[in-house]
């Protein structure tokens, strides 16, 4: 296997042509390699600035999770602490986790933080949302957001062999006139659903707003912890 380490989106987007597989720290590919054979050719983006970016608002997909600091909101940095083991946060990235994996625990993170993607094809580098590169999987080069006043970020301990654990993010953010927006996103399952609802005039009036969205169909149990996290985030900003 040739592995390409391109050092410019240019150099990045010849690979891309030349057919190059993607392949991040590797942590959910190479079992597979190991049994159906490796590919002739595959790329790094470890050596791309843009894809190494932390910090002002802005992520990189070639950053392994372990690097992931205060530079980065709550939200997003509880998020990473809570993939896996230490092992596979010195390894895994950020692109990994959000393209490659079936569980995509920074996915909530990214939909609360009202996230956008720019990512690399054939053609050249183009924005788009989470749910085009999580639907597509096209070769991510980093995320950008606007910050947040507050996030917060809840995973549930994982039952071995069980389903996968309950993830509740949540993030406030400010608007026009001093207005606030309460962003919304659960991981039920396999499932993500992401909703917002404005919170200037209290919290209880979010949640009731929320509630008659795709969040209300979730289980009791999911909701309560939704409530609370929520409740628990907006309370020092004076919405009661």
């Amino acid at each position: 296997m040739l592995l390409r380490l391109p050092v410019s989106v240019s150099e990045a987007q010849e690979c891309l042509v030349e057919g190059a597989v993607p392949i991040g720290g590797a942590t959910l590919v190479w079992a597979d390699w190991q049994r159906d054979g490796f590919p002739e050719l595959a790329m790094s983006l470890r050596s791309l600035p843009e894809a190494n970016v932390i910090g002002g608002g802005t992520l990189g997909a070639a950053v392994v999770l372990n690097r992931i600091d205060e530079r980065v909101p709550d939200v997003i940095r509880l998020a990473a602490t809570a993939v896996g083991t230490g092992a596979v946060r010195r390894t895994a990235t950020v692109g990994g986790n959000l393209v490659g994996s079936a569980l995509r625990c920074l996915l909530p993170a990214a939909l609360v933080l009202d996230a956008r993607a720019s990512v690399l094809g054939p053609e050249g580098v183009h924005e788009t949302d989470p749910a085009e590169v999580v639907a597509k999987r096209p070769l991510l080069l980093n995320i950008h957001w606007c910050e947040p006043v507050a996030s917060a970020y809840r995973k549930l301990p994982a039952r071995p062999g069980g389903p996968p654990p309950l993830v509740v993010a949540t993030a406030l953010h400010a608007e026009d006139a001093g207005r606030l927006r309460l962003r919304v996103a659960v991981r039920d399952g396999y499932d993500v659903i992401s909703e917002s609802a404005r919170c200037d005039t209290g919290g209880e009036e979010a949640l009731h707003a929320l509630r008659s969205t795709g969040l209300g169909d979730l289980p009791v149990g999911a909701w309560e912890i939704v409530s609370r996290q929520a409740t628990e985030l907006v309370r020092p900003f004076g919405v009661q």
